[in-house]
């Protein structure tokens, strides 16, 4: 089993939100890279990097906590948030990033996914964050029409490395995974 520690950035601060709300937020570290080094010195090999910010501009806004992790810290790194174009994705696989996280391109723009996948095999997930079974996109603000398990479905044998799903209403409330 890998365990994927999750470092969740905020206007440059590693936080917490409840059930993706931005308003919502618990700060846990204003320095990313040592929470990122302090999950390497804890023996993970892996961590989850989600600009926040990012997911819900459209595009990277933590850039620079994001590098000083890469530059600093010898870790695997699975980052999503604002990765919506392939130049983004070039741009984070090229800067050292294992894998990057596709959510809302999934949705609205599966070619994307789909040229990712061929460009970089094993290095693209795509991450399913889900509410009431629906998935949510634009930082879990908008709700689709798409289950996610048809979702799940369409992009199971495209070549993506892995697929992440969140269950939004249980997300930061800390009351385990949504098994059923």
């Amino acid at each position: 089993m890998i365990f994927f520690p999750a470092i969740d950035l905020k206007d440059g601060k590693c936080v917490r939100l409840i059930k993706g709300n931005m308003n919502e937020s618990t700060i846990f570290d204003i320095d990313p890279v040592k929470r990122a080094q302090l999950f390497l010195e804890q023996g993970c090999s892996w961590i989850h990097i989600v600009d926040l910010n990012g997911a819900f501009e459209g595009r990277p806004i933590n850039k620079k906590p994001i590098e000083n992790i890469i530059a600093n810290v010898d870790i695997n790194i699975q980052l999503g948030g604002g990765i919506r174009d392939i130049n983004t994705i070039d741009f984070w696989i090229g800067l050292g990033v294992q894998r990057v996280v596709l959510g809302t391109v999934a949705v609205k723009n599966p070619s994307i996914v789909e040229e990712a996948c061929k460009k970089y095999p094993k290095k693209i997930a795509v991450g399913l964050d889900s509410r009431n079974g629906m998935v949510a996109v634009e930082g879990w603000v908008e709700q689709s029409d798409i289950k996610a398990q048809d979702l799940a479905k369409k992009y199971q044998d495209m070549g993506v490395a892995v697929i992440i799903y969140t269950d939004i209403d249980r997300d930061g409330v800390l009351n385990g995974p949504a098994i059923e």
